[in-house]
């Protein structure tokens, strides 16, 4: 006998409310749908502190993530497989239980991301540096290199390709500084150290944004739980930093003439 209309309405909201229960005590934010739909520096109006949620985005937020872990794996790999592709070179990536192509290629692509404002930031201690500057440095530099533990641990447990230095070379993604850019940050010092760097890990934050936007719209993005949870909180954490360096930018000296 088929279940009725309530019936099948009534076991949905059971799953969607289960899903918020587990994000809840599992102390997620989540980030929006789309985060080109929302102002590019600030963390998404539904995070507060303690990773609650709350608010109708976030409600849409979690509904949309119960939605994605009731499809099929295979309709997962089929529609995911060719999100990231044109920007991954030759890194192979498969789905499996419990994770998709373009969960997979995001932790493999953000590997790469983080790791160059780890260059950034290595500089930072001998650049004559102003203590604000220092201070925000020293907090990327502990966040992000946990973060790359994180992430090649989850890839080799599930027997992913960590991408190695030439792979990483190949990858297309936003927000990274050209070499030009880095040897311009590179020779400097002090204030214009200062202007540089925080305009670059600026536009660098906000190619991350971008990379959470793509993983969260493509079929099948972020169905595994430890991803979808890094990817909302990097968008939360690096909307708060960049609202941050925005504020220290203007505050560098002779920075509003340029």
């Amino acid at each position: 006998m088929k279940p009725t209309v309530s019936t099948t309405l009534f076991l949905l909201a059971l799953t969607t409310a289960g899903c918020a229960s587990q994000r809840a005590a599992a102390g997620t934010v989540d980030a929006p749908r789309s985060v080109t739909d929302a102002p590019s520096t600030t963390a998404p109006a539904a995070s507060v502190p303690g990773g609650a949620t709350g608010g109708e985005d976030a409600d849409h937020a979690m509904a949309d993530h119960a939605g994605h872990e009731m499809m099929s794996a295979d309709g997962h790999e089929a529609m995911s497989a060719g999100d990231h592709a044109d920007h991954m070179g030759d890194v192979p990536a498969t789905a499996g239980p419990g994770y998709t192509v373009a969960d997979v290629r995001f932790m493999q692509m953000m590997i790469a991301h983080h790791e160059q404002a780890l260059r950034m930031v290595a500089l930072a201690p001998d650049r004559d540096v102003s203590r604000d500057l220092r201070s925000i440095a020293t907090r990327i530099n502990i966040s992000q290199r946990d973060e790359i533990t994180m992430m090649e641990d989850w890839l080799r447990r599930r027997d992913q390709v960590v991408p190695d230095e030439e792979q990483k070379a190949a990858m297309k993604m936003a927000g990274l500084l050209t070499p030009e850019e880095f040897a311009l940050l590179e020779a400097a010092r002090g204030e214009e150290f200062d202007r540089l760097f925080l305009t670059g890990m600026i536009q660098h934050h906000q190619g991350a944004l971008q990379m959470v936007d793509v993983l969260l719209n493509s079929y099948g993005g972020g169905l595994d739980d430890l991803v979808y949870k890094f990817a909302s909180d990097t968008y939360a954490d690096q909307g708060i930093e960049i609202d941050r360096m925005q504020q220290m930018l203007a505050a560098v000296p002779g920075n509003e003439a340029r």
